[in-house]
Parts: C-alpha cells; structure tokens; sequence
C-alpha cells in the first residue's frame, strides 16, 4: 500500500510543480533617452579591464556641433544637480555613475564635449 502511495505521489508530482519563472533582465543602459539623466558623480573609467562595470560607454568630443551632451564639470558636488552638469569625482565608490571612456567613437552610447559655462549645458536628444 505504502509503495503503491508513493509511486503515485512520484507520478503527479510534475502536475503540482510550481513552473520555474525566468529570472530578470539585468539592468541594460538604453543610451537613446537615457543618457540625459547622467549628473551629480560621474567616475570616468579607462582601464578596459573594468569596462563591463560601467552604465554606458562615452567618447569625449573635441567638438561641441557632435556632441549628444555638452557637460560643465562641477567643482562641487553638491551643485551638480542639473542633467548635463557632472562632478568628476577620482573615487569609484563615490560615484552615482560609472562611465567607461573609449576612443573609438563608433563604440560609445553617447559623445560628451566640456564646456566652461554653465549655462551652455545642455542634452540633445
């Protein structure tokens, strides 16, 4: 009798089996609207070891007609509150975003050119 409750329990259990859900899609960097939300700490990676770490990739323009954002570097990080207006900060664990700087343009989300005024920072979608 046991063995025959047993089989039978074996039998349905796939029926009573909860389905596996998948798991989340990791957190993916969609550089078409979000890169204008990039401001406040901003560490600027280098080492291509640590490029998988970054939200996004960067090219640093040299000329402001390309650029995607024309960024003002903030001196203090507590002004750097606006989309466009970064402090460059030197300490990883800092940052409120991590960007992987490359010098390949075809290879970056979005282009940045520093501007020396403030009011001229901007975001183009």
């Amino acid at each position: 009798m046991m063995y025959l409750l047993f089989t039978s329990w074996l039998a349905l259990f796939p029926v009573f089996r909860t389905p596996a859900t998948a798991p989340a899609p990791a957190s993916t960097f969609s550089a078409a609207k979000d890169y204008c939300h990039v401001y406040g700490a901003v560490y600027l990676e280098r080492d291509p070891r640590y490029k998988n770490t970054a939200s996004a990739i960067v090219f640093l323009n040299e000329e402001e007609a390309f650029a995607n954002m024309v960024v003002y570097r903030e001196n203090n990080k507590l002004f750097a509150d606006a989309p466009a207006i970064w402090y460059i900060t030197p300490h990883k664990a800092f940052a409120n975003h991590i960007l992987y700087v490359t010098d390949q343009r075809n290879l970056a989300d979005f282009t940045v050119f520093y501007t020396d005024v403030r009011s001229s920072a901007i975001c183009r979608d």
